[in-house]
């Protein structure tokens, strides 16, 4: 599969992973982000529900 035909999720999550391992971030820094950016989100879909 190439990634023009992929998932739009699938798009951003190799853009994520290109722009935070361009920037060198560390990757316990990168996980602890994700995790507040998830349930920020997670709470977002909930609300629209």
């Amino acid at each position: 599969m190439s990634l023009e035909t992929a998932p739009e999720e699938v798009k951003l999550a190799v853009d994520l992973i290109m722009l935070l391992e361009e920037n060198h971030i560390a990757p316990e820094t990168v996980v602890a982000a994700l995790a507040i950016v998830l349930r920020d989100f997670e709470q977002k879909v909930a609300t629209r529900s």
